[in-house]
């Protein structure tokens, strides 16, 4: 804490004036100086007293100045920022703004880093717009503010869900000296009105059932119920954790899925297309009982010339069937998880420019804001899920 004498400002305005030096260090002293006085005037404000003045009306006392450094766009600034001691509570209002106008700009980092923006662009671009040198590590300090916020989104709570569709995708992550491949569980959730929204997300080291387990047993705690049908691929993890933790639930096997995985049991690409549009018409037949009769002629046609698939068709194409139990118009919007996959690629697109993360927190952050700007639209936008023959 220093003790500064109060000033004559016109005279030591006239005198940085006419100094012989260079116009913009001229300026720096004229604000500096400024700044400086405005801030001592508002002090005397606040305490209801000019210095050294007994006056019945005083809230409080001068305490002395305290050095701050504020980067300004005409160079750092070197301020005595007046204290008070006493009942009352005082800030300067420049430097309160200042505070503000640095949180703004910390933000608008966050931004562009989760838009995707790389973090040497950043930095290029504030160099180029405010003349501040800021380091990529800064950017990422920055993009630590949205964490608390984000985390209120993630632990939101939660209602009554009768879809959900679950799936991951991996990405790259720096732990313990070692680059390791982290898996992204997200789940989204189609409501009672048909609406959308991105229910949760979560990082973790791989798709095994205990991550499914803890993943699905987080969102029950935030409330989620009245789940009717589950919607996802043919993880063993997934399939054992939601067994667990939603005993009972009807599940969906994607289709596109099935589909893929069906051909490639196909030795001969000219035999492909047939199987394709074959099974195609299992997946879109009127009703469940027309499908497992087109399922038992088409297991039937290759029992022997291709056995493996006769075998895997009858084994497995039965789990992708559970849709049929679902009114007719709403079956193709639940029959696979490509809405999800759509998702992942919007979740690519952002991730790609940092091609490998830090750590587990920074990619939580990033695929936890680009999945909560998501979900805001779909809760905002049109109903996802027809709920009648005319939508």
């Amino acid at each position: 804490m220093t003790h500064q004498e109060e000033t004559n400002l016109p005279e030591e305005l006239m005198q940085l004036l006419c100094e012989p030096e260079g116009e913009h260090s001229r300026f720096v002293n004229v604000l500096r100086l400024l700044l400086n006085e405005a801030m001592r005037l508002e002090r005397a404000t606040a305490l209801q007293a000019q210095p050294y003045e007994r006056t019945v009306e005083r809230r409080g006392y001068a305490n002395g100045y305290k050095p701050k450094s504020l980067a300004t766009r005409l160079g750092q600034l070197e301020l005595q920022v007046p204290q008070v001691r006493g009942d009352v509570d005082f800030y300067p209002s420049a430097l309160e703004r200042g505070l503000r106008s640095e949180r703004a700009l910390k933000l608008a980092i966050a931004e562009m880093y989760v838009q995707g923006v790389s973090t040497r662009k950043v930095t290029q671009v504030l160099e180029q717009l405010c003349g501040l040198n800021i380091s990529s590590t800064q950017v990422s300090r920055c993009a630590a503010l949205l964490d608390e916020e984000l985390q209120q989104w993630r632990e939101r709570p939660l209602g009554e869900v009768p879809y959900l569709v679950l799936d991951a995708r991996y990405e790259k992550v720096r732990q313990a000296g070692a680059v390791v491949s982290c898996a992204v569980l997200t789940a989204i959730g189609i409501d009672a009105q048909g609406r959308r929204s991105v229910l949760g997300v979560s990082v973790s080291l791989s798709e095994a059932e205990v991550h499914w387990r803890e993943f699905l047993s987080r969102l029950q705690e935030r409330g989620l119920y009245g789940v009717r049908l589950i919607v996802s691929d043919s993880h063993g993890g997934l399939k054992v954790a939601c067994a667990a933790r939603l005993a009972g639930v009807a599940w969906q096997r994607c289709q596109f899925h099935l589909m893929q995985n069906a051909l490639h049991l196909v030795p001969r690409q000219s035999q492909k297309s047939e199987v394709a549009q074959s099974l195609r018409s299992v997946f879109n037949a009127a009703d469940l009982e027309a499908a497992k009769r087109l399922l038992q002629q088409l297991v039937q046609k290759h029992e022997k010339s291709l056995p493996r698939l006769s075998q895997w068709l009858d084994e497995n194409v039965p789990e992708g069937l559970s849709v049929f139990a679902l009114p007719a118009p709403q079956r193709r919007y639940l029959r696979t998880t490509n809405m999800l996959e759509r998702v992942h690629k919007e979740l690519k697109r952002r991730t790609r420019v940092a091609t490998l993360f830090p750590n587990e927190a920074s990619l939580l952050r990033l695929v936890s804001a680009v999945l909560a700007e998501l979900s805001e639209e779909w809760e905002c936008g049109k109903v996802y899920l027809p709920q009648s023959e005319t939508e």
